[in-house]
């Protein structure tokens, strides 16, 4: 409001009517809440974009550094092929070798398990609502997590190693060198005689499991004896159905399944 004096002069007063806006129209500075909340745009979603960017500039960085490795070609004929999931299945395909996450129990492996995992990871915003962020202050969730973490790789690396075993006791080389050692021996008889021929074929070749042509060296008689009674993978326990020194002497004939080049070059 104006004011003329009558001097000339004009004085501008304040009306106590209008209230005067010292409040900005600015969202306030995250400084201003520390530990409570912030602007999820931009600033939550802008750091978000910035660590995506360079984990996706880093993952295509060994992608065109690394060539993926490629399997064996696919081919129908071979019985000894032994397939595997992705990496990042590789903890799930061991956990289905366990007896209590697989035959009648294959429910618990295959859907309730994963589906635990999954929906903890879903609802883990509304299961862990408290305030504190430091990993120490939180023991429960960074004890789920560091356990849930462990159990990944220790899985993934036993699923992976178990798998280069299989891998070496295929056959090397030719088809030529893939042949019986000592087929003369008492032992392949037992070997027939027994369920065994049903899945590793009756040459030694693999049929629904793997071929046992030169397995000499990847397992002692003692493991390969652990095996026929305990099983392992999709071969269940106790299917040899000899006394103990058909199996001692079936064991001690496959360990010496060594394909004729290596036998040669050994000795």
């Amino acid at each position: 409001m104006a004011h003329n004096d009558g001097n000339g002069k004009v004085h501008y007063v304040g009306d106590s009517r209008v209230r005067v806006r010292e409040k900005k129209l600015l969202p306030k500075d995250y400084s201003e809440f520390p530990g409570k909340t912030e602007a999820f745009f931009p600033n939550f979603l802008l750091k978000e974009w910035m660590v995506a960017v360079v984990v996706l500039v880093g993952f295509m960085a060994l992608v065109m550094a690394e060539e993926p490795p490629l399997g064996e070609q696919a081919d129908p004929t071979n019985t000894g092929f032994l397939p595997v999931p992705d990496w990042y299945f590789l903890f799930l395909y061991e956990l289905l070798k366990f007896k209590w996450a697989s035959g009648p129990f294959v429910v618990l492996g295959t859907v309730v398990i994963p589906g635990l995992m999954a929906g903890g990871l879903v609802l883990a915003p509304w299961l862990d609502r408290g305030k504190e962020r430091r990993p120490m202050k939180r023991p429960t969730a960074t004890g789920i997590a560091l356990l849930t973490l462990v159990a990944i790789v220790v899985l993934t690396w036993v699923a992976w190693d178990e798998h280069e075993k299989q891998l070496a006791a295929q056959p090397k080389g030719s088809s030529e060198d893939a042949k019986i050692v000592d087929p003369q021996n008492p032992a392949y008889e037992i070997y027939k005689n027994n369920a065994c021929v049903n899945c590793h074929g009756q040459k030694l070749e693999g049929l629904q499991g793997p071929a046992l042509t030169g397995i000499g060296g990847a397992y002692t008689p003692e493991q390969i004896i652990d095996i026929m009674d305990k099983g392992k993978g999709q071969m269940p326990a106790g299917m040899f159905q000899g006394n103990e020194q058909e199996k001692r002497q079936l064991a001690e004939w496959l360990a010496d399944q060594y394909p004729p080049k290596e036998k040669e070059s050994e000795q």
